[in-house]
């Protein structure tokens, strides 16, 4: 069954994430998600993808797991995620501890969304070099896995390596939360197929992506239809979201702007509307 749910940049100026998450949980909405920025150098030397200048919000977000943390303990249901996290940015034996965390006090509603990120100088202030992050990402990824799966885990690679460490609790997720890769390069579809459970693109850069990851997955003796399919920035548009249903999305995450209640929730009561109209 399609899933709806709704991202926010949770700021400190915008409506609180604990009243936003009880409100998405009201209206039968599925899933919160929330991006990441640690900080924004000041240089503003990387420019900002979308052209112009870079929005306040940016800079301005709490951290998603804490964020995400309170929201689980005041939510039942709705599935709770990173949109997408900045994996190279994190250490991975502490990144791996606050997702398990998460997952155990959420009652495994947690999803990872991962990305390796756009500010050259941002991920530079974390000690990785801009050439590296993908190959950073993945060995993080893999070394999570082990830590999530493993009493003993270790992991030997160019740029994470530890000896054998007991790291406690596990996620109620069987293997970890679902993770989901927020990218659409040529390069993502092998990236997905080895070490993701799903695609978390942005409306509108999907076209063309979805026979490619298939061959992908093949090719390492997985099937799409095992696969999360999520979309974010979903605009309310019905026979979007239709179309987008036929090319196997299943969790379509709608935006919502970094503002008060008085913005944030008729939009919300517009979007509860669409999802009861769209499930099946």
């Amino acid at each position: 069954m399609a899933e709806f749910g709704a991202l926010i940049f949770p700021t400190d100026y915008a409506m609180h994430p604990v009243a936003l998450a009880k409100a998405i949980e009201e209206r039968g909405l599925d899933s919160l998600f929330f991006p990441e920025h640690t900080h924004i150098p000041a240089s503003r030397r990387t420019p900002y993808p979308a052209g112009g200048d870079l929005p306040k919000e940016y800079s301005h977000t709490y951290d998603p797991f804490v964020a995400l943390a309170a929201c689980a303990g005041a939510t039942e249901r709705i599935k709770l995620g990173t949109g997408i996290c900045l994996v190279v940015e994190r250490d991975v034996l502490t990144l791996a501890k606050e997702i398990a965390s998460i997952d155990r006090i959420s009652g495994g509603r947690f999803i990872l969304g991962i990305g390796a990120g756009w500010n050259a100088e941002e991920m530079e202030n974390h000690g990785v070099e801009y050439k590296h992050r993908w190959k950073v990402v993945r060995e993080k990824i893999l070394a999570m896995r082990e830590l999530w799966t493993k009493e003993e885990a270790e992991f030997h690679g160019e740029f994470v390596d530890f000896d054998p460490v007991w790291s406690n609790p596990k996620p109620v997720q069987a293997g970890g939360p679902p993770i989901l890769m927020g990218a659409t390069s040529k390069w993502s579809y092998d990236r997905i197929a080895e070490y993701c459970d799903g695609w978390l693109p942005i409306a509108g850069l999907d076209e063309g992506h979805i026979p490619e990851i298939e061959k992908a997955l093949i090719n390492r003796g997985r099937k799409l239809s095992d696969m999360m399919m999520a979309m974010f920035g979903v605009p309310p548009d019905e026979a979007f979201i239709e179309a987008k249903l036929a090319d196997g999305f299943n969790h379509f995450v709608f935006g919502l702007p970094p503002e008060g209640e008085d913005t944030v929730l008729p939009l919300l009561d517009q979007y509860a509307v669409i999802a009861e109209k769209m499930r099946p």
